[in-house]
């Protein structure tokens, strides 16, 4: 911790942002560097790393440490700037594309190994800097550069990915709700383990609108519904509905219609270990459900930084061989004398 008061101007780097005018990653900085500002570390403890995309350009606008690595592999560096040092705070910024494709298998295993990273996956169901091709989180039937009539495939659900990994935090805000995805962000921070925060982000080029039907502010209080540890699950205009658990599944029900209560409702535990119903609540969608928005998920478990560390210093304490020169004289040796070239070195 430090005495430093810093403010989001502290986080802004001096380069020209070159996001699109209306992208929705400019609310996401915004609520990563306010985050920041508040947490109480030096600036000079934060690492960002990214790989390709939009959301990728994300260092270059953060006066910290950054990374712009290569498609896909932000995940595997930040393991490294992790595990070599332990005490900065890493944040992975990344994209449905960046880290659902091509960094598919290092990210559900960053996610296994509960490295401490803190991981923002920018999900606007498109590739955007590639000017508009389908991504692995574009819905079956989209049309797009690459799919002019249709895809044929069904799209990955980040947080099913998170729960299929052993995933110890899964949480999910929409670009345009600032104070959520702060108060989400902060949480990811106390975190010890791999966060995952997908952001429902809108890109105004090539797939503008793709989250209205969630954000549209004439029915937002009844698709939307806002998650909060130890709190009931409820939603609508007057919090007049809510979720219970019936026949094996999730019910959406009315307060007040045959014989329901608030007392029926689920309350939200995002700390149970059994990931059964964080699971159900990451699959609600439209029209059927509202989606889920907030922390799902946020368990104890092992991290992979910590135990490695302990690791090495158990070993450190009853080893043999403490240096390089000590482990090359060790075991069997032997002298080889007589020179042909008469220079009298010996070798060991």
């Amino acid at each position: 911790m430090t005495d430093v008061k810093y403010t989001i101007k502290d986080f802004k780097s001096e380069n020209e942002v070159r996001w699109c005018a209306g992208c929705g990653d400019f609310a996401i900085i915004n609520a990563v560097q306010r985050t920041m500002a508040g947490m109480g570390i030096p600036k000079e403890k934060f690492a960002v790393i990214s790989g390709i995309g939009c959301s990728s350009r994300f260092p270059y606008y953060m006066n910290t440490f950054g990374f712009h690595t290569i498609h896909g592999r932000a995940a595997a560096v930040a393991s490294g700037v992790k595990a070599a040092n332990p005490e900065l705070s890493v944040w992975v910024m990344t994209g449905d594309g960046d880290s659902m494709a091509i960094g598919g298998n290092h990210f559900i295993h960053l996610i296994r190994r509960n490295i401490d990273v803190n991981v923002v996956l920018f999900n606007n169901r498109i590739y955007g800097l590639t000017k508009g091709q389908y991504s692995p989180t574009s819905d079956r039937g989209f049309v797009s550069k690459t799919s002019p009539f249709g895809t044929v495939e069904d799209p990955f659900i980040p947080g099913q990915l998170v729960i299929g990994a052993r995933g110890s935090f899964y949480a999910r805000s929409i670009d345009g709700n600032l104070k959520l995805s702060q108060s989400i962000f902060e949480k990811a921070a106390e975190h010890k383990g791999t966060s995952v925060v997908e952001v429902l982000q809108n890109c105004v080029i090539f797939n503008n609108g793709i989250h209205n039907e969630i954000t549209d502010p004439n029915h937002r209080a009844d698709r939307q519904l806002i998650l909060e540890h130890g709190k009931p699950m409820l939603f609508g205009a007057e919090n007049e509905k809510g979720l219970v658990f019936a026949n094996g599944k999730l019910k959406v029900v009315k307060i007040g219609e045959n014989g329901v209560t608030q007392d029926d409702i689920l309350v939200h535990d995002a700390m149970e270990v059994d990931p059964t119903l964080h699971l159900a609540l990451i699959n609600m969608a439209l029209p059927d459900f509202p989606v889920a928005f907030g922390v799902i998920r946020a368990v104890p478990a092992p991290v992979y930084d910590v135990e490695m560390e302990a690791q090495i210093k158990e070993v450190q304490q009853t080893r043999k061989v403490t240096c390089v020169d000590e482990l090359l004289n060790s075991g069997n040796t032997w002298e080889v004398t007589g020179n042909p070239n008469g220079s009298g070195k010996k070798c060991i």
